[in-house]
């Protein structure tokens, strides 16, 4: 599996994390509060020096009345404030959840389900998807690459393992919404069977996903968590 997004840094397992904010609707609130500031810092240094200094240049540069600046200002801290919090009310509650069902694999037999959901308020678009594989014997899952999920489905198939049969992975492509159930419905991700939970070493699924503010967030899903705990258990 080739390497999808070398230059990202490492997420934490498990963990949802932001990852990227809108350009357009935080950083543009805060660079106009930030030259609000420095107006403001230039009116005030004018302010306390002697009338004769201000005739000279620069100093004789007013930029803007104190009264209007101050509304200005007001209005800009009032804008970052009410986009964080706003913000925080729209952001993605990205969970999963991994449990022995049937139905999901040929022959009616018990697979490992594992799907994911966003128990947010509001909707949220997939802009990536990809998944780290490791095999049984291939070494540490931390050092393996990134790569889509017709690359994964091609390394299960050469080692032995059957479509439909061992697994069945989901392709969810960009714009996919993801949206919230009110519950705990969650949508499926993949089914493994019980020689894919025993032959295959690890297996993530990284997904992003863009929220209605236009700030991106990511969270990594080990799709194995859980499943060789109950492997031992009856399950057909």
């Amino acid at each position: 599996m080739q390497d999808a997004n070398q230059d990202d840094v490492q997420a934490p397992v498990g963990a949802q994390r932001r990852i990227r904010r809108s350009p357009l609707l935080f950083t543009t609130p805060l660079a106009l509060l930030a030259l609000l500031t420095a107006i403001l810092l230039w009116e005030v240094i004018r302010a306390n020096m002697a009338d004769g200094a201000r005739s000279t240049w620069p100093w004789r540069l007013h930029l803007l009345d104190m009264d209007a600046l101050g509304s200005l200002l007001a209005v800009a801290g009032g804008a970052v404030l009410a986009r964080a919090q706003y913000a925080r009310t729209v952001r993605p509650y990205l969970g999963w959840r991994g449990s022995w069902q049937k139905g999901h694999l040929k022959g009616d037999a018990s697979g490992w389900r594992v799907g994911v959901l966003n128990g947010g308020q509001h909707l949220a678009v997939v802009d990536a998807w990809d998944c780290r594989l490791v095999l049984a014997g291939q070494g540490d899952s931390a050092s393996a690459p990134w790569g889509d999920l017709d690359e994964a489905a091609t390394e299960l198939t050469a080692a032995g393992l059957v479509v439909a049969q061992d697994f069945q992975i989901i392709h969810f492509g960009p714009g996919f919404p993801l949206v919230s159930t009110g519950g705990y419905d969650t949508v499926l991700v993949g089914a493994f069977s019980k020689r894919f939970v025993r032959d295959v070493e690890a297996f993530y699924i990284r997904f992003r996903v863009t929220d209605v503010v236009g700030d991106t967030h990511e969270r990594i899903v080990d799709c194995m968590k859980g499943a060789r705990t109950d492997l031992s258990a009856p399950l057909d």
